[in-house]
């Protein structure tokens, strides 16, 4: 079940965090895992000998998924040097967390560059090999902000909610040729991004979580791989929530 035995798969992000973990699942069910990073080649070089040691294939490939010529390009040379590419993963992402009044415009500028244009721009540099190969699988990952909405978090709340709305329209765009798009909704996970709130801000934050803890990055790369697997080829649009009730 989940065997992505041949399969070739992009994470961007996936020298940390829950994109660590993402490509080291999918790599554990058989696929090529192509990690990305923008500037930490020794992470994503830890990532791949972890995977090699285990079996399994992948290999890191750097490029900053804001520039979106750089990502186009380097997402059609995974699929020309692999002969395929079936499932990308569009993890990178950052937090610029203030209110808006306070906010600068590079810093809503960066977060929209990355999380949501870096996304789209990874999209596209997938679908044209997937139409080809008649088929594959795009995963966004959003957030539980971006359907709850969160005080000081106005930038980052934004693009995580445009991906929904990104996930739907492509879905109904390329069902057509058996390409999927869904989106995971992590909740509070123990990530570097979530290492700096203190431990009232913690306290007050598992309260709001009716499961009561937070989660993890390995429960985050469960959802991913099943929206990856062949299991999955009759959902498509969704948003797949990992939150532990935190939103329903």
């Amino acid at each position: 079940m989940f065997d992505l035995t041949g399969k070739v798969a992009i994470v961007t992000g996936g020298s940390r965090g829950i994109g660590r973990a993402i490509a080291e699942s999918l790599a554990g069910q058989g696929a090529l895992v192509v990690i990305n990073y923008v500037a930490n080649a020794d992470a994503a070089q830890q990532v791949v000998a972890g995977i090699l040691a285990k079996g399994g294939k992948a290999e890191a490939v750097q490029f900053d998924v804001a520039d979106a010529a750089a990502t186009e390009a380097a997402v059609a040379d995974v699929a020309k040097r692999h002969g395929r590419l079936d499932v990308v993963v569009a993890n990178a992402g950052i937090a610029r967390d203030g209110l808006l009044l306070r906010m600068k415009d590079d810093e809503l500028e960066r977060t929209l560059a990355v999380n949501l244009k870096g996304a789209l721009a990874c999209a596209r540099g997938a679908i044209k090999p997937m139409m080809r190969s008649k088929g594959g699988r795009i995963i966004f990952m959003s957030s539980v902000v971006g359907e709850m909405g969160n005080a000081g978090q106005v930038a980052y709340s934004a693009s995580k909610a445009a991906l929904l709305g990104v996930t739907k329209t492509l879905a109904r765009e390329y069902a057509s040729r058996a390409i999927t798009v869904n989106a995971v909704a992590p909740g509070f996970i123990d990530t570097d991004m979530t290492g700096s709130l203190t431990d009232a801000q913690r306290t007050a934050m598992a309260t709001s979580i009716p499961l009561g803890r937070t989660g993890t990055a390995a429960e985050i790369a469960a959802a991913t791989v099943y929206l990856a697997s062949d299991e999955a080829a009759y959902v498509t649009g969704h948003c797949l929530r990992v939150n532990g009730g935190m939103y329903m």
